[in-house]
């Protein structure tokens, strides 16, 4: 039998319980008894990682100060990035494009096609093309950033209807596109929408298998910015297929995600004719060094040889844009500002400041395209 005074001691354990929790510090770890003998930032990650990153050489960080220089510089970081990203199949694997269906809008008509990109391995994508405008017209390479995958570009809603009103975040910038008097080809990344895995599928919409898939590129020695960048160049074979399409007017963009197949896919894939870049411009030292990214991003040993800067300057002297916004969370804006001005000392270099331009906008990590889009219509349109 349980006494009065057990019972009440009972009663009375939590109030005990909850007075002591209200007078006792929190607990801050084992180190906290140690304060004045050991400094936290001696085992902090985060400085430590930044500690790191002073140490990298950086290699083939751009020096160059004239146009041949900085021809040379491209030659060598290009075959660099590329070795770095995993390299690409010796071989193009027969593209076997199919239209699965067409679909006829107000001033466009919208194809869904799937290609192969490699042996084993389907795109799937909406080509979007303008109506009553003069062919062979310019395209432009679409790939969304990380979302439900391409339908959030396309003017589809998370349920599969059209949409009446513009999405948030990309605001369907491959319909913009197609606004803007270009064709759009917007093809969904590897890990999202109908490109992921059977776990993922089962699973809402906005679930991805990035970082499965990313993983296994890490452990084959490549990467899944090398995969993306593979579908892109296949991408250019498939628009190369097509007469409606002048070859020597593809563009490529895309926010977040998208941004870096944006910046990779055109430093790597010179038939990239302009690149539009929202979201994603950054140093890898503020952006996916200091923050929680997904893996997707990361190139092993990359910072041995150059920064972020570097790649995206490889772009040049062809037009490329890149936006940012404010208050963007996981790409801090003084980081943009500093990458921009590092990619436009080679534009420079190659007497081309005329073909590179930004725009900051108030919003945090959402497209804006204000001044990008009118700025990809001016070169590809020209």
């Amino acid at each position: 039998m349980i006494s009065r005074r057990r019972l009440a001691l009972a009663a009375a354990l939590p109030a005990l319980m909850k007075t002591q929790a209200q007078t006792q510090p929190p607990y801050k770890g084992p180190l906290a008894r140690f304060s004045g003998q050991v400094k936290d930032s001696d085992f902090d990650s985060l400085e430590y990682s930044l500690l790191r990153y002073k140490e990298m050489p950086r290699r083939l960080g751009f020096q160059a100060t004239d146009r041949k220089s900085a021809e040379a510089w491209q030659k060598k970081l290009r075959a660099k990035v590329t070795e770095l990203v995993g390299g690409f199949p010796q071989q193009r694997t027969p593209l076997q494009p199919r239209i699965l269906e067409t679909k006829d809008f107000p001033g466009y008509t919208r194809e869904t096609v799937i290609f192969t990109s490699r042996p084993g391995l389907e795109v799937f994508g909406y080509l979007m093309i303008p109506k009553g405008k003069v062919k062979p017209m310019p395209a432009v390479i679409s790939i969304p950033g990380h979302g439900f995958g391409v339908n959030d570009i396309s003017g589809i809603d998370d349920k599969g209807n059209e949409r009446t009103v513009k999405g948030p975040y990309s605001y369907d910038y491959a319909l913009q596109i197609v606004e803007n008097g270009m064709a759009a080809l917007a093809i969904e990344p590897l890990g999202f929408g109908c490109r992921r895995d059977a776990a993922a599928r089962s699973k809402n919409g906005g679930t991805s298998s990035c970082q499965p898939s990313a993983g296994a590129a890490l452990l084959f020695g490549e990467t899944m910015v090398g995969w993306r960048v593979w579908d892109i160049i296949r991408s250019v074979d498939y628009l190369e297929t097509r007469k409606e399409f002048d070859p020597k007017r593809i563009g490529l963009m895309g926010i977040s995600g998208g941004g870096t197949c944006t910046v990779f896919g055109a430093a790597l894939e010179p038939r990239i004719s302009a690149a539009f870049v929202s979201g994603y411009l950054n140093t890898f030292r503020d952006s996916i060094l200091s923050l929680s990214h997904c893996i997707d991003n990361y190139v092993p040993g990359i910072l041995q040889w150059c920064e972020q800067y570097d790649v995206a300057g490889l772009i040049a002297p062809r037009p490329l844009f890149c936006e940012s916004g404010v208050k963007d969370p996981i790409f801090p804006i003084n980081a943009f500002k500093e990458s921009f001005a590092n990619v436009s000392k080679v534009y420079e270099a190659f007497g081309a400041q005329d073909r590179i331009g930004h725009e900051i906008h108030p919003g945090a990590h959402v497209f804006s395209g204000k001044q990008g889009l009118p700025f990809l219509a001016k070169h590809l349109k020209a």
